[in-house]
């Protein structure tokens, strides 16, 4: 299962080597500076949107990598029945991280208490 980890320098998501395969890439750090935002979408795959390039879809299940639509690029590890941790960016490689993590509620609470 993939981790989100925050720090006061920056955000990173570990994959495991399963979903490095799947998605077609790797591990994804982004400085803190460019955390425009962070909410709880408690329907992780509704929420990623677009076109799979690339990426693993099994649809109804999971949704693993790069999702591409107007203008916008959103990288995601969401599973069916789990809540995510959903992440806007500015100036990063993706515009918006997605990532399924039972905590996810917690970790969108730790990060607002930092401000």
């Amino acid at each position: 299962m993939a981790a989100l980890t925050i720090t006061d320098t920056e955000l990173q998501l570990k994959l495991t080597r399963r979903e490095k395969v799947a998605a077609l890439h790797g591990d994804v750090q982004v400085p803190i500076s460019a955390v425009r935002d962070l909410s709880v979408a408690e329907d992780a795959l509704s929420a990623v949107r677009g076109l799979r390039a690339p990426g693993l879809n099994l649809p109804g299940r999971t949704k693993i990598g790069t999702w591409r639509g107007r203008g916008r690029r959103q990288f995601a590890v969401a599973r069916r029945g789990e809540p995510a941790v959903h992440v806007f960016l500015s100036g990063a490689q993706f515009d918006e991280l997605i990532v399924s993590t039972p905590r996810a509620a917690a970790i969108v609470e730790a990060h607002a208490q930092r401000g």
